[in-house]
């Protein structure tokens, strides 16, 4: 995907992390009040150019994870105090726990359950007994709605506008599509055109927690002020 790949260095321009602070402040909420004491190390699966860490990492010791080398440069740059990990969050096995694990839209390239559920084991295996896991889809099937966004920003020296266009040509499937139309202007004030469309998973509430609760977690439903559902998860057994 271009976006992740020979785009990603626009995602400063694309999303600053001012934009995620209201979202992240949620997140950091339900985290700190999920367990006693609260979580003190954090691994973010499929962390994308850091815009969520960059608010999470002045309360836990961050370690982020991304399959795109290029998106972990971006985030390199916003969150230099944080461990960067190449991997893909399906088969990750670090060897060690942490008190929570976070994953954020990432998620959402998860088009199968089998996927799905691969990425639920890799957050379960590497969650500490008694530990917590926060995931955090877009969308789910009961409450999609087809939907357009634009945003985008200006630097000095280069600008962005996009338009980010959500259907779901196929109501009986487990997947979206995500269209972006991208307006790239750079340092000498050439603009360009490019299109990026996206295959997104879709999957029913059911399925969420089926799946959660067959690699082992105790699952909660907890919804944000965009009326989304979020998974809130305990791994049973106690914390040491």
């Amino acid at each position: 995907m271009k976006l992740y790949d020979e785009l990603a260095e626009w995602w400063p321009i694309m999303a600053a992390p001012a934009e995620y602070r209201k979202e992240a402040l949620f997140f950091d909420r339900l985290l700190s009040g999920s367990r006693k004491p609260p979580p003190r190390t954090v691994l973010d699966l499929g962390s994308g150019s850091g815009n969520i860490a960059f608010h999470l990492k002045a309360h836990y010791t961050m370690t982020l994870v991304d399959v795109s080398p290029q998106m972990l440069a971006v985030s390199r740059g916003v969150n230099p105090e944080c461990d960067h990990l190449q991997g893909d969050i399906r088969t990750l096995r670090l060897g060690r726990t942490f008190d929570a694990v976070f994953v954020h839209d990432a998620i959402c390239h998860m088009t199968t359950e089998s996927d799905l559920r691969a990425v639920m084991e890799t957050a379960f295996v590497h969650c500490r007994h008694g530990g917590v896991a926060l995931f955090v889809p877009d969308e789910l099937r009961e409450t999609f709605v087809p939907s357009t966004e634009h945003g985008g920003n200006d630097r000095k020296d280069r600008s962005l506008r996009y338009v980010q266009w959500t259907t779901d040509p196929d109501p009986s499937d487990t997947t979206i599509l995500v269209d972006f139309g991208i307006l790239l202007r750079d340092e000498n004030g050439d603009v360009r055109v490019e299109h990026e469309r996206q295959t997104h998973g879709l999957f029913a509430r059911a399925v969420w927690l089926r799946l959660l609760r067959s690699v082992g977690f105790t699952a909660s439903v907890v919804s944000d002020d965009r009326i989304r559902d979020l998974f809130l998860c305990r791994r049973r057994g106690s914390s040491p």
